[in-house]
C-alpha cells in the first residue's frame, strides 16, 4: 500500500499548522514491488506540451497526445515534452512506455514527492529538483517537484502541478530565438531550466528578508502573541527552503564532479554557476534562520523587560499608598478624646481634615520626587 501523505508544500503566514507539512514523504509499505505507482486519481488529466526546435525551426504544440510526441523524439532537433500534474497513473504507465524509463526512474518522478537528487539509468539521466513559487498576492509560497529526464536529443520534464511554473521566459527565448537556447543540446536546456528552479528560490528569500525587517520593527516596538506566531512561521518556511535547495546543491556537485555522458563539458561550465547559486541561496537562507532564532530571543527578552517594567511601576504605586494607608489606618482607629487629651487630639482640630490630607500629599510628592530622580519612573513605550 502506498502511503503520499501530501501532494505541495503551501505555506502561508495566514495557513493553518495542518496544511503546513515539513517532513512527509512518498513512501511504500514495507516490501511492496519496486517500480509501482500508486497515484491519487483525479479529475483532470495531465497537460503535455511539446516544444521541437534547432538552428533553423521552432514548433510548440499545446495539449499534445503522447502517441503524436513519439515521432518527434526519433529526429536530430531538441524535442522538450513538458507534463503538467501527476494526476493519472495509466497515463504514466503509457510516458514509461513511450520514453522507455525505467521503473525506477518512473517511481521516482510519479510517485511526489521525492528528495531532489540525480539518478543515472542506460542512457537517460534524471533530475529531481523542488521549485519554490510565489503566490500571486500574497506573502506565502508553494514548493513542488520537478523531474527532467533527459536523453540525446529530448528532455522530458514532469511538474507535480500544473498551475504555475517559473519556466516563461525560457520559453520566450526558445519561441524569439534569443541567446544560446536554440544552438544547443537538451543538456543545455535542462541546465536552463534548472537554473531557472535554482533562481526562483531569490524572489522568496527577498520576500522573506522583507518580512524579517518588519519583524524586528514589531519585537522591538511592539511584541504581540501574534508576532511570536509570525516568527515561528518565519522559521518553518525556511526550513522547507533549506530542504528544497541543500539536496540540489549535492546533487549539481555530485553531476559535475562525476560528470555524464550527456552532459557537454562546456555545459559542465554552466552548472557551476548554478552551484554557485545554491551556496548563495544556503548562505541567506542559513543567515535568515539565525535572524529569525535572534528574533525569538530578542521577543522573549522584550516581553520579560516589559514585566519587569509592568513589576516596577506596580511596586512605585504600592510603594506610595503604604505610608498613606498607614496614615488613614491610624486615624481609623476612633480613640475617645474626652478620656484623655493624648487620644488623637487632631479629631476635634478645626482644620484636622486638611492637615492630614497636606501630610499625605506631601509624603506622595516627596516620595515621586524621589522615585524620578533615581530613574525609577522611566517606563518603556508598549502598546
Amino acid at each position: 500500500m502506498h502511503q503520499n501523505l501530501f501532494k505541495k508544500y503551501r505555506f502561508s503566514s495566514q495557513a493553518s499548522r495542518k496544511n503546513q507539512k515539513l517532513f512527509s514523504y512518498s513512501y511504500h509499505s514495507p516490501g511492496s514491488i519496486q517500480g509501482t505507482l500508486r497515484i491519487p486519481q483525479k479529475v483532470s488529466q495531465p497537460r503535455i506540451t511539446l516544444i521541437d526546435y534547432d538552428d533553423n525551426h521552432y514548433l510548440k504544440i499545446d495539449d499534445i497526445s503522447l502517441e503524436k510526441c513519439h515521432p518527434y523524439l526519433q529526429t536530430d532537433s531538441v524535442s522538450w515534452i513538458d507534463i503538467g500534474g501527476v494526476s493519472d497513473a495509466n497515463t504514466f504507465q503509457a510516458i514509461g512506455e513511450t520514453f522507455r524509463l525505467h521503473p525506477l526512474i518512473l517511481e521516482d518522478v510519479a510517485n511526489v514527492p521525492q528528495r531532489p537528487k540525480i539518478e543515472e539509468q542506460q542512457d537517460q539521466l534524471l533530475i529531481i529538483t523542488q521549485m519554490v513559487m510565489l503566490k500571486p498576492n500574497h506573502p506565502g509560497f508553494w514548493l513542488e517537484q520537478v523531474s527532467l529526464v533527459l536523453s540525446a536529443h529530448y528532455l522530458l520534464t514532469v511538474q507535480e502541478e500544473s498551475e504555475a511554473d517559473c519556466f516563461g521566459r525560457i520559453r520566450d527565448r526558445l519561441s524569439l530565438n534569443q541567446g544560446l537556447m536554440r544552438h544547443q543540446g537538451a543538456d543545455f536546456l535542462a541546465y536552463a531550466l534548472w537554473d531557472a528552479v535554482i533562481d526562483g528560490f531569490f524572489p522568496v528569500l527577498e520576500t522573506l528578508g522583507d518580512r524579517l525587517e518588519d519583524l524586528e520593527d514589531k519585537v522591538v516596538v511592539a511584541p504581540t502573541p501574534a508576532t511570536l506566531t509570525e516568527i515561528h512561521q518565519i522559521k518553518r518556511e525556511l526550513l522547507a527552503l533549506r530542504r528544497a535547495i541543500w539536496p540540489q546543491r549535492d546533487a549539481l556537485n555530485t553531476l559535475i564532479r562525476d560528470g555524464h555522458p550527456l552532459v557537454r563539458e562546456d555545459v559542465k561550465r554552466y552548472l557551476r554557476d548554478c552551484y554557485d547559486h545554491t551556496v548563495m541561496i544556503i548562505d541567506v537562507i542559513e543567515t535568515y534562520r539565525e535572524l529569525a532564532s535572534g528574533l525569538m530571543d530578542v521577543y522573549l527578552s522584550a516581553v520579560s523587560n516589559r514585566m519587569n517594567e509592568v513589576m516596577q511601576l506596580l511596586t512605585v504605586i504600592s510603594t506610595i499608598f503604604i505610608p498613606l494607608t498607614f496614615i488613614a489606618g491610624i486615624y481609623g482607629m476612633n480613640f475617645n478624646t474626652e478620656k484623655s487629651p493624648w487620644n488623637m487630639p487632631e479629631l476635634n482640630w478645626p482644620l484636622g481634615y486638611l492637615f492630614c490630607l497636606g501630610i499625605m500629599g506631601a509624603i506622595t510628592s516627596y516620595l515621586l520626587l524621589f522615585f524620578r530622580r533615581k530613574g525609577w519612573l522611566k517606563i518603556s513605550n508598549f502598546h
